[in-house]
């Protein structure tokens, strides 16, 4: 991980808030057209095992929310207002990546595909955030 980087997953920690940091959610890349993150299998299964769907959905909005903050610039705020997942299979073990990336920049709305793969790179959820940009809170 480059220094950059490193600064930009630390003051997204901020951002991501204690969700993505409780799942292991690490952030790979980061700019407003595409973030990549990772996040482990254990800890965010389900009572068969298997990847739960809801932490597909976390791993996939904490994405495309970074990814919308970024867009959204400094003195302004990204809120999720609709996400949708499509689960195609599971995960059992090891770490899915997600990949956002932007479809939609405007100045009140974006909007982010978002790809996990397991690490043989199959699919495991195909999903779309889109976020409402406002001014930040004074």
């Amino acid at each position: 991980m480059t220094d950059e980087l490193r600064r930009l997953a630390e003051s997204m920690g901020e951002v991501s808030g204690d969700l993505a940091r409780s799942m292991g959610i690490e952030f790979l890349e980061a700019a407003p057209e595409r973030v990549v993150g990772r996040m482990p299998v254990k800890g965010n299964t389900q009572p068969y095992g298997l990847l739960h769907g809801g932490a597909s959905c976390v791993l996939a909005e904490t994405l495309g929310s970074i990814g919308s903050a970024l867009h959204a610039g400094e003195g302004r705020i990204a809120v999720g207002i609709e996400i949708n997942a499509t689960h195609h299979r599971s995960a059992t073990e090891g770490f899915v990546t997600g990949v956002a990336t932007r479809v939609h920049g405007g100045r009140t709305l974006a909007t982010y595909d978002i790809v996990i793969t397991d690490e043989r790179d199959r699919r495991v959820c195909t999903a779309r955030l889109t976020c409402m940009l406002r001014d930040a809170p004074a």
